[in-house]
């Protein structure tokens, strides 16, 4: 079992940054990839961004040059610049393990607006 507790969501204006956190604990050796998902209202849960165990990134094409996920040990990290409303979702982490089995935390609000 692995469990993630996401920090850092909260409201922020057109063009502002925020950063989140998200903290693995448990079986972390079973984790490959560590990630972010979205979710806005009524729409469906999107892949924000993602890193592997490796450092191998893959990004949204709607965050690229405005998001950057960064890795250390058992904590990742989402740093958002250049927040535009349409970011506005609960950011939700995951992490996958070695035998694809997901995993997922309560979620964190990120509201952009002005």
């Amino acid at each position: 079992q692995v469990q993630l507790v996401e920090s850092g969501g909260g409201l922020a204006q057109p063009g502002g940054s925020l950063r989140l956190s998200c903290a693995a604990s448990g079986n972390i050796l079973t984790i490959n990839t560590m990630g972010w998902y979205r979710q806005a209202p009524g729409m469906q849960r999107e892949l924000v961004t993602r890193i592997t165990r490796g450092g191998s990134t893959l990004y949204a094409d709607s965050v690229k040059g405005r998001f950057t996920i960064s890795r250390d040990k058992n904590t990742v990290f989402l740093q958002m610049n250049s927040l535009k409303p349409e970011d506005t979702a609960v950011y939700y982490c995951n992490s996958a393990t070695w035998s694809d089995m997901d995993y997922w935390g309560k979620g964190t609000l990120v509201t952009v607006s002005s």
